[in-house]
């Protein structure tokens, strides 16, 4: 006699599985999208302040940023999930929205281009060393105790420094240190420091874990 099969348990919705860090991680991915859209609107309509609402969201998104780890600990709750999705959410605020705050104010030549998307590629090179860098120490039952490589929200640097440039009227045909021409395209020397930071995130730099 065959005992009838049980039907397989549904799995659980993905929104059920997730801890109270997650939703303060994914707060963090909602304002880099919204600078996004902030600087997308800049470009359609003029209007200067749409730059100070994309880099106040930045900094809106390092909060969420800094909050989602603090609760994790104070909730003892850490998984390999909010790992990752910590690590997507940082790519969009502080690789992605200042690449792309940076090329509405007038970053937009070929060589900035290049430059802009060489950071955003250094910035998702970081936070893959840091995913397997955790893993392997974790797995050795270390505490660890540095990363190599400035963190990247240290990018949010680069946006108050656009911040304060708009404030000046610095943007577009007006940014600081003027355009040079190579080989028929222009690169903006101020586009330089974000080549400066992304370098620095692919450094082998120590930074003592806080």
């Amino acid at each position: 006699m065959t005992t009838p099969s049980r039907p397989p348990k549904k799995p659980l919705s993905m929104i059920r599985e997730f801890h109270l860090a997650d939703w303060f991680t994914l707060a963090n991915a909602v304002c880099g999208i919204g600078a996004i859209f902030s600087t997308m609107t800049y470009l359609q309509i003029g209007d200067i302040r749409h730059v100070y609402f994309a880099c106040a969201l930045v900094l809106a998104a390092l909060v969420f940023d800094v909050l989602d780890g603090r609760i994790a600990r104070w909730r003892q709750v850490a998984s390999v999930m909010g790992r990752e999705l910590d690590s997507l959410a940082d790519v969009i605020s502080f690789g992605v929205a200042p690449a792309i705050i940076a090329y509405g104010c007038g970053m937009q030549g070929l060589y900035d281009r290049i430059v802009l998307a060489y950071f955003v590629a250094c910035g998702v090179s970081r936070l893959a060393r840091y995913n397997v860098t955790a893993e392997t120490l974790s797995e050795g039952g270390d505490k660890v105790k540095y990363f190599e490589g400035t963190p990247i929200p240290t990018s949010l640097f680069l946006v108050l420094l656009l911040a304060v440039a708009a404030s000046f009227g610095a943007v577009h045909q007006n940014l600081w240190f003027g355009y040079v021409k190579l080989a028929g395209f222009h690169l903006h020397p101020l586009v330089l420091t974000f080549a400066l930071s992304g370098s620095l995130m692919i450094s082998r730099i120590r930074i003592p874990k806080i």
